[in-house]
């Protein structure tokens, strides 16, 4: 069979990973074409555009971008046609993925969604579009299933596919080889992740910075990604007395004793591997203006939001300052009572996203449905 997997950041590239290579296990012969990222493309799948060149956040730079994005959608929607899929398999990224399900539902292929637009937090209007267009929604969040079932949308609860990455098995690099093969030295570490598109790292790093004067007995590292060119982060971050380590997050915050981390699926790998953290977001003026008017959830972590209370604490647009920053942080490193509280609550966290297995059964499901599909054609 042939899937075409369109998946518009990191966190979707993970996802759609770890599900190709479930699907694999199923169709040996299955081939993959994608929007992705370095990691669909180890498990086999044919890249033609990264997440890095789709990675426009907010709504300013989406205007801005706006030529740009229109072409994508020719360029997408002309790849699907001349490939044939049998089915498309679109990964979170809504504002794209959302008009490509509806031209594929056109063009008569079966659509599967895996990750749910966030729905429930702004947008709603969207659950129209899915039920029009979206053959299956698999989602990876617990209160996602009694959401849909407000709107009379079937969804299959699959469980969080990062307890597929993240398990007890994981080969976490041993700290010693960690610290020596990144050159930093004996001082434990606070990890810096800003995020991995370019226009939130550059508003978000530079606070995070600040804050470094306030921990001399620390060093602090940043988690950087190979897709973001070297010179963009020595431009923000030369003449602090920090290091930075590509593409070893998982790592480096295994060996971390805290970390400050930019609210997104960061925030959710932190707290499965256990690390202390701080969450924190600031987005251009006028993006935020518009999206505190429309977003209607109480959090913005996914930690705090699947839990529904304050689990790490959320610095977010003016109160992401130095100040509250190096507060907030000061309590995550040195306050035992918080840190010992906030270990509890990642343990009530991970057994609420249910158990590892979530990319084998999404893979079951679809294609069990392709397979039941083709059947019901023959006859």
């Amino acid at each position: 069979m042939n899937f075409y997997l369109i998946a518009g950041e990191a966190s979707g590239d993970l996802h759609a990973s770890n599900l190709i290579r479930e699907i694999k296990k199923r169709d040996p012969s299955a081939r993959f074409r994608c929007w992705g990222g370095d990691r669909m493309k180890s498990e086999g799948a044919e890249v033609v555009m990264h997440y890095r060149d789709l990675a426009f956040m907010g709504f300013t730079e989406v205007v801005t971008h706006l030529p740009a994005i229109v072409m994508n959608f020719k360029r997408c929607r002309r790849d699907i046609l001349s490939f044939h899929p049998d089915a498309i398999i679109l990964i979170d990224y809504p504002g794209f993925n959302l008009r490509i399900a509806r031209f594929a539902h056109q063009h008569h292929l079966r659509v599967f969604y895996y990750v749910s637009p966030q729905v429930w937090a702004w947008k709603q209007s969207r659950i129209n579009t899915i039920r029009a267009y979206v053959n299956r929604m698999f989602v990876i969040l617990p209160f996602e299933k009694e959401f849909y079932a407000r709107f009379d949308y079937p969804v299959e609860f699959v469980g969080h596919p990062l307890l597929d990455t993240l398990t007890d098995e994981y080969p976490f690099r041993d700290k010693a080889s960690f610290i020596s093969s990144n050159g930093l030295d004996e001082r434990p570490v606070i990890s810096l992740l800003p995020g991995s598109r370019r226009q939130e790292i550059s508003r978000i790093l530079k606070i995070m910075l600040h804050t470094v004067e306030y921990f001399p007995e620390y060093q602090f590292v940043i988690a950087g990604l190979s897709s973001v060119p070297a010179s963009f982060y020595n431009g923000i971050f030369k003449g602090y007395d920090v290091k930075i380590v590509y593409d070893q997050t998982y790592d480096l915050l295994k060996h971390s004793h805290a970390a400050v981390v930019s609210s997104g699926t960061a925030t959710l790998e932190t707290a499965i591997i256990g690390t202390p953290q701080v969450i924190c977001y600031r987005g251009g003026y006028l993006s935020y203006q518009i999206a505190k008017r429309v977003v209607k959830v109480r959090h913005i972590g996914l930690v705090n939001l699947i839990m529904d209370r304050i689990v790490a604490p959320e610095l977010i647009q003016n109160d992401f300052t130095v100040d509250n920053l190096a507060d907030n942080l000061k309590k995550c490193v040195y306050d035992d009572n918080m840190r010992n509280k906030m270990a509890d609550d990642y343990h009530e966290l991970k057994m609420k996203l249910g158990g590892s297995g979530a990319s084998g059964r999404t893979a079951a499901f679809i294609m069990g449905e392709l397979k039941s599909l083709h059947m019901t054609l023959a006859i």
